[in-house]
């Protein structure tokens, strides 16, 4: 994403090079994006057949650029007698205001030339390179291009509209334009993306914010969302940086669902503009204290889909949660198994996770004695389904050999579970953090029974089924001789022995015996895990370790921020520092937002962490990061009515002020300083 430029509102995004320029890409999603579908593949400026290259741009909004253009090679710029400014915005529709300056002391004409093609792609066949199995059409008539593709009811269009007079041809939009001396020529272009339904209707007509909106109306909506949000005060500068782009970010990740109509937090931007299980549920766990009105819709969107039958094709099984939701073509045909999908073995535990966790914030009990049938229906799920080998571990298998996803926990790549070796182990797979929160999903679930159903005996039950649990793992996992807990049990029972950053989620969890807690953090800190920027995926001694790789070495943000939560809940307040100041040390060289993922290189060898080439730029959980680390620094735990504020900020961080934190409890100011600061002790 590095030479890439993108900008989003909800439900549609565009993705060009930095000079404005969209051109046909199955390499990765360049174009004008909404519900999956692709609808502009090409969109190319040239000024007397020349391209143009930037001088400058503006990228500060995240739903509006401005791009600073000169025709001609880089050399010529000196002597240019004519530049371009490019002002686009995105709201429902793509608008994009096209000016040309006339900078010499005469009348010059310009042919201003603009190619424009869709090819209506699904985000599948960008990905895997599939051809069109429908008939594209194209229309021309006085300043408009209409683009319109079919396959059976699927049914999408592009429609391109000047505001000036243009030759328009299948291929694009020519202007035979004279600019006066010193003078400027400006045509404002909208192109508009219409989904149709099945009776022929818009579907987007429908939606709240279906007909688009205006830059304004855009970013009034997303300040009136960050000013909701605690205040934060701090000496910290990358602190401050990655808060402020977080919340900007989460504004602009949200988008409208078509099933419901309701607002959500996308996964991340190009590939993941969509609900996921997993992905929301983790990103709405880092976002609770902070906009705790944001999580209600995912969780009842997750509790209306939840799974009702068992279908192979979609690894969908009754009490299952989600593990992604498609609106493009390949879903809609069952060429993809995502409408939705169920292919991920944790989100369940992490559904009722959220729920207990939710709660537990905001004192919602209503929310929690509704959705009581659907928290039993997942707790079933992971005694039954889950429990592929009746072993009384979460296993993973797809049922879809084709097109399931072979490793259904977070690091879901096939290579991702490995022996240190190399090797890979066959299925059924139970990998540890699974079980972990399996763990938490039963005492949590405990406490919803006894405080909220009425129902004491299902608590004890379920405490009784997780402190066995809890037992049988730290017999079974534990790798005596090397002191930390296999990755995954294999189907023989056998233990996959990668190390990985997943046990930092087994802190996290409370599944670890105090007793071992200390041997898995000094791993988890240890130069084999630890880079200096994070946490590795895998630690750089395993066989498959590759610090490009992406879970094999990379580090990620926001597996490191649940490594850093589950350090606070077991006590290691200074480790957790650790993690949280290499965090946002991190941040520093991503402009304050982090990415999906970066190189798991040793920081004595960089100086900088290293980019990784195709990572979501913004993603949700690492949007969600900083906000987590935030909690975790300033040791804030809810406890009945009340918030409990224990800070242990890291040296050198200074002073650390959260202002009107959201709860049950009303709104309430949190303050810590790192001990080397001016006024000494920690305070709170």
């Amino acid at each position: 994403m590095k030479d890439l430029v993108s900008i989003l509102d909800g439900n549609t995004f565009l993705v060009s090079d930095r000079a404005g320029d969209i051109e046909p890409s199955y390499d990765f999603p360049t174009g004008l994006f909404s519900f999956d579908t692709r609808f502009l593949s090409s969109w190319v400026l040239k000024i007397n057949g020349e391209r143009l290259h930037t001088l400058s741009m503006d990228d500060r909004e995240s739903y509006r650029t401005k791009f600073f253009l000169a025709p001609g090679e880089p050399t010529h710029y000196l002597d240019a007698k004519a530049s371009v400014i490019r002002s686009r915005s995105i709201g429902g529709s793509f608008e994009e205001e096209l000016t040309v300056l006339n900078h010499s002391g005469k009348q010059v004409e310009f042919t201003v030339r603009l190619e424009i093609g869709s090819d209506f792609a699904d985000l599948f066949e960008i990905k895997h390179a599939r051809q069109k199995q429908g008939r594209t059409t194209v229309s021309v008539t006085d300043n408009e291009l209409r683009f319109t593709y079919r396959r059976e009811a699927f049914h999408r269009e592009t429609v391109v509209a000047s505001s000036m007079p243009a030759q328009v041809d299948a291929s694009g939009m020519t202007f035979d334009i004279r600019v006066d001396a010193k003078g400027e020529w400006t045509t404002r272009l909208c192109v508009s993306t219409v989904v149709y339904g099945a009776r022929g209707e818009d579907i987007r007509a429908t939606l709240p914010f279906g007909g688009g909106r205006s830059a304004d109306v855009i970013r009034v909506e997303q300040q009136e969302l960050i000013d909701r949000a605690p205040k934060l005060g701090c000496d910290c500068e990358p602190l401050a940086g990655a808060y402020r782009c977080s919340l900007n970010d989460l504004a602009a990740l949200r988008y409208e669902s078509i099933t419901l109509g309701v607002r959500l937090i996308a996964a991340g931007l190009p590939w993941f503009m969509t609900l996921f299980g997993r992905d929301s549920i983790f990103t709405s766990l880092q976002v609770v204290p902070f906009l705790p009105e944001l999580i209600p819709p995912t969780i009842l969107m997750l509790a209306g889909l939840q799974g009702h039958r068992v279908d192979d094709f979609r690894d969908e099984e009754p009490g299952k949660i989600l593990h992604e939701l498609r609106y493009g073509e390949t879903a809609g045909f069952e060429e993809q198994p995502h409408s939705p999908y169920y292919g991920s073995a944790d989100s369940t535990p992490l559904f009722i996770i959220l729920i207990d966790e939710y709660e537990r914030w905001t004192g919602d009990s209503a929310l929690i004695r509704r959705l009581e049938p659907q928290v039993r229906a997942a707790l079933e799920w992971i005694d039954t389904y889950g429990d592929l080998l009746g072993t009384g571990y979460l296993w993973y298998q797809t049922r879809n050999p084709s097109s399931g996803l072979q490793n259904q926990c977070w690091k879901d790549s096939w290579d991702a579970i490995s022996y240190a070796d190399g090797q890979l182990p066959g299925f059924p797979r139970a990998t540890c953090e699974l079980q972990g929160y399996a763990y938490d999903a039963k005492i949590r679930a405990a406490r919803l029974a006894r405080t909220f159903w009425n129902d004491s005996e299902f608590a004890d039950r379920l405490e009784r089924e997780a402190a066995d649990l809890k037992q049988r793992f730290n017999h079974d996992f534990w790798i005596a001789e090397r002191g930390y807990y296999a990755l995954a049990l294999d189907a023989d029972g056998r233990q996959v022995d990668a190390l990985t950053s997943n046990i930092g989620h087994l802190l996290w969890s409370g599944i670890v015996d105090e007793s071992r807690a200390g041997k898995v953090v000094g791993h988890l800190l240890g130069p084999r895990l630890f880079s200096g920027w994070g946490v590795r995926t895998l630690a750089e001694d395993q066989g498959r370790y590759n610090p490009i790789g992406y879970h094999v070495g990379t580090v990620w943000p926001f597996d490191n921020s649940i490594i850093a939560w589950g350090l606070w809940r077991y006590g290691y307040r200074a480790e957790a520092g650790l993690i949280c100041d290499a965090m946002l040390a991190a941040s520093r060289y991503f402009g304050g937002r982090l990415p999906e993922a970066f190189a798991g290189y040793a920081r004595d060898l960089t100086d900088y962490p290293v980019e990784y080439p195709t990572a979501c730029s913004p993603q949700a959980w690492s949007t969600g990061t900083p906000l987590l680390l935030l909690r975790v620094m300033l040791g804030l735990e809810p406890q009945g009515e009340h918030l409990i504020i224990d800070p242990a900020v890291p040296p050198g961080m200074g002073r650390i002020e959260l202002l009107d934190i959201p709860g049950r409890w009303g709104r309430v100011d949190a303050l810590g300083r790192s001990r080397d600061s001016q006024g000494g002790a920690t305070d709170s």
